[in-house]
């Protein structure tokens, strides 16, 4: 079985990243395959999109580029979209933004990955995207090339992380400084717990989860708290910086099994 790995992203290199991807995730089509990849831009600035929808070509051919100018528009678009393959949102918009945006699409388009866009680069900021799901963060200020890398590797099933995340640790993590490569079974964790915490750091919300492995709500529940538990963490935002620090290394999940736990 195939083997993943998770590395802490550094502030020259954007081939080291919070990465997670995986043979058996089916659900997100990969450039060139089948019809026209959708990407979803959301920003206020038409010119930002105009120029982003250049810059995105290399992603897939042949690619088709929305664009919404709210967060509002983006949902609209989003319930007559419903193969979009991926949402590109900046978090400094009028209205509803990016923040409150990206939060209600993680509920009503829950298997879209969700990239935060933003001029503010803090951790702060990007703690506050990845809690409203987001699967990625980039900063305005990255170059072509890292924002490129950054949305192939979410397309791949991975979380892209900028480097601001890691200059502190979190307080509920901060005991983590592994020397190198981890496996989830040197937590304490079973292999199905492996399995819920490769799809909690993807963002999957716990229905999804429990219909992607066939487990009960129950389940889910109780292998999500052994999981925090093993990271000493409490949410899924302290999570994927733990798996970061960690370098964990997954295996694909195993096929779902009805009823199983």
């Amino acid at each position: 079985m195939a083997v993943w790995l998770i590395q802490v992203a550094g502030p020259t290199h954007v081939a080291r990243h919070a990465c997670l991807a995986g043979p058996g995730d089916s659900m997100r089509r990969q450039p060139g395959e089948g019809s026209a990849m959708k990407v979803l831009l959301v920003d206020d600035h038409q010119l930002f999109r105009e120029g982003m929808a250049l810059l995105l070509q290399p992603l897939a051919d042949p690619l088709q580029v929305l664009g919404a100018g709210s967060a509002e528009a983006a949902l609209e678009l989003l319930a007559a979209h419903p193969d979009v393959d991926l949402v590109v949102m900046d978090l400094g918009m009028p209205g509803m933004g990016g923040l409150s945006g990206m939060a209600l699409m993680r509920v009503r388009h829950p298997a879209v990955p969700l990239v935060a866009l933003s001029s503010v680069d803090d951790k702060p900021t990007v703690l506050q995207a990845l809690d409203a799901g987001a699967m990625g963060f980039v900063p305005k200020s990255a170059s072509a090339g890292v924002m490129l890398a950054a949305l192939r590797l979410i397309l791949s099933n991975g979380i892209y992380l900028p480097p601001s995340v890691f200059l502190a640790a979190e307080p509920a993590a901060a005991g983590f400084q592994a020397p190198g490569p981890r496996h989830p079974e040197q937590l304490g964790l079973t292999p199905r717990q492996a399995d819920v915490l490769y799809l909690i750091l993807q963002g999957k919300p716990a229905k999804l989860i429990e219909r992607e492995l066939g487990l009960s709500a129950g389940t889910v529940k109780a292998h999500t708290s052994a999981v925090l538990r093993a990271l000493n963490v409490t949410t899924r935002t302290q999570a994927v910086v733990a798996a970061g620090r960690l370098q964990l290394r997954f295996s694909a999940p195993a096929a779902a099994t009805p009823a199983s736990g």
